[in-house]
C-alpha cells in the first residue's frame, strides 16, 4: 500500500526551542543589525565583511546547538508516511535529527557559494573570510537574501501539490514566497497549523496552539 504524502513547512519557531536566534527576538543575534544590512543583496554589495562576519557568528551558534524534540519526532512520521520537509530555516537541525527529504527555501548556513551562486560547496561550521574564493569570486554564504530568487521554490510547489496532509510548524505564514505554498495545497488535503502564536488562513484547518515540540507530540498522537 502506498504511503500517504505529508509535506511539512517549518519556520523559526521550530528551531527557537534549540536556542537559535530568530528575526523577531528582542535579545537575539539579529537585534543589533538591520535586516537590510545583513539579509539583502544590496547589503552584500555594500559591505561584504559585515555580512560574512554576521553569518560566521550564526554558523558558530549553530555548531553548539542540537535538534529538539520537534525535529526528532518528525522523523517518526516517516515510518507510516512519505514525508517531505520544506523549511524556511537555514540551520541543519532537520538533517541532524534524521529527516530524509528536506528542501531549504532560504539556503543553508553550512554551505558557501561563488558570487553568482553557480558553484556551491559544503563548509560545515567553518568561517568564511574575506579573500576566500569560489569560482574565482569572493565566497559568500549560501543564503537566499531579500531581493534574490528562491531556487528551490518550484520543487517545493511540486511537493505541496501532491500532499495529502500539509503541516505548518513555527511560522506565521507572513514571509513570501514561502507563505504562498498554502495556495498550492489540494482542496481535499488536511491542514494542521502548529504555533505558539495565533495563525489564521482562509482554509479549513486544525490549529494546535502551543510550542513546536508539544504540538508535534499532539500531531503524532492524532496521526499515528
Amino acid at each position: 500500500m502506498q504511503k500517504k504524502k505529508i509535506v511539512i513547512l517549518t519556520g523559526a519557531g521550530i528551531s527557537a526551542e534549540s536556542g537559535l536566534s530568530t528575526f523577531r527576538a528582542q535579545d537575539g543575534l539579529w537585534a543589533n543589525y538591520r535586516i537590510e544590512d545583513v539579509a539583502s543583496i544590496e547589503g552584500w554589495n555594500k559591505d561584504k565583511k559585515l555580512i560574512i562576519d554576521f553569518y560566521n557568528k550564526r554558523r558558530r551558534e549553530l555548531k553548539d546547538v542540537i535538534p529538539n524534540d520537534a525535529h526528532k519526532l518528525l522523523v517518526e512520521l516517516e515510518e507510516k508516511y512519505d514525508v517531505t520537509i520544506i523549511t524556511q530555516n537555514v540551520d541543519d537541525l532537520h538533517e541532524r535529527a534524521g529527516s530524509s527529504e528536506i528542501i531549504h527555501l532560504h539556503g543553508e548556513l553550512t554551505k558557501a557559494s561563488d558570487e553568482y551562486k553557480s558553484v556551491v560547496n559544503e563548509i560545515g561550521y567553518t568561517d568564511i573570510n574575506i579573500g576566500d574564493t569560489i569560482n574565482n569570486t569572493q565566497a559568500r554564504p549560501w543564503i537566499v537574501w531579500f531581493g534574490e530568487e528562491v531556487p528551490e521554490m518550484e520543487r517545493a510547489i511540486e511537493k505541496v501539490e501532491s500532499a495529502d496532509l500539509f503541516i505548518v510548524i513555527g511560522t506565521s505564514l507572513m514571509v513570501y514566497p514561502a507563505a504562498s505554498l498554502l495556495s498550492f495545497v489540494k482542496r481535499d488535503a488536511k491542514i494542521y497549523l502548529i504555533d505558539i502564536n495565533e495563525v489564521r488562513i482562509n482554509r479549513e484547518y486544525v490549529f494546535i496552539n502551543t510550542k513546536a515540540s508539544d504540538g508535534v507530540k499532539q500531531l503524532i498522537a492524532a496521526l499515528c
